[in-house]
């Protein structure tokens, strides 16, 4: 893990701990990538830091290898709807993307800007997809980006591993939730 600093305005930005996708992935680590996720959540808007909260509700509308959950059908009520446990507060930003990054077409870039955002912390799931199009997007913006890679999953354990060791840190710094918190602290 490198975390060397956050910058003075520095963001949290949680990909996709909606109830539709989180439901469907209570085995483990998913739920310990949760809890991260939200005691980062809490520790940002403790320090008066923006907390961006992104869910999904569509997806790009090309063909794939892959099958898609779902098919294309229509999402079930609520699915799109932010997890309790992140304790969504008024200060909180939301976000909705439908494409794999948070800022394809969704007004975050702009409102990072407008915050004077220079460095944004990733957590959330998927850790190869949401997360990792979102980190890259950043990092082609010119922001300073941080992973907590353990406040993010993946169902693809392997794919996970693969985005945290060889992706990420072409991108950002890597840290541990504990870590950022520490640095959170110490720069504020």
């Amino acid at each position: 893990m490198t975390l060397t600093t956050l910058d003075p305005a520095t963001a949290l930005v949680v990909i996709d701990l909606q109830k539709g996708i989180v439901s469907a992935h209570t085995d483990s680590p998913f739920p310990a990538a949760v809890e991260q996720a939200t005691r980062l959540a809490s520790e940002f808007r403790r320090h008066g830091l923006p907390v961006i909260l992104v869910n999904v509700t569509g997806r790009a509308p090309g063909r794939t290898e892959t099958v898609r959950p779902g098919g294309g059908a229509a999402l079930p009520a609520g699915w799109a709807d932010l997890i309790d446990e992140l304790d969504v507060q008024p200060t909180d930003h939301l976000i909705t993307k439908r494409r794999r990054s948070a800022f394809h077409d969704t007004g975050l870039d702009t409102l990072l800007r407008d915050l004077g955002v220079t460095q944004v912390v990733l957590a959330g799931i998927s850790t190869s997809s949401g997360v990792e199009s979102t980190a890259r997007s950043a990092c082609d913006h010119g922001y300073h980006v941080a992973l907590a890679t353990d406040a993010m999953s993946d169902p693809d354990a392997a794919a996970h591993r693969h985005s945290v060791e060889r992706i990420f840190p072409k991108l950002g710094e890597t840290a541990t939730t504990e870590e950022v918190i520490t640095m959170v602290g110490a720069t504020r």
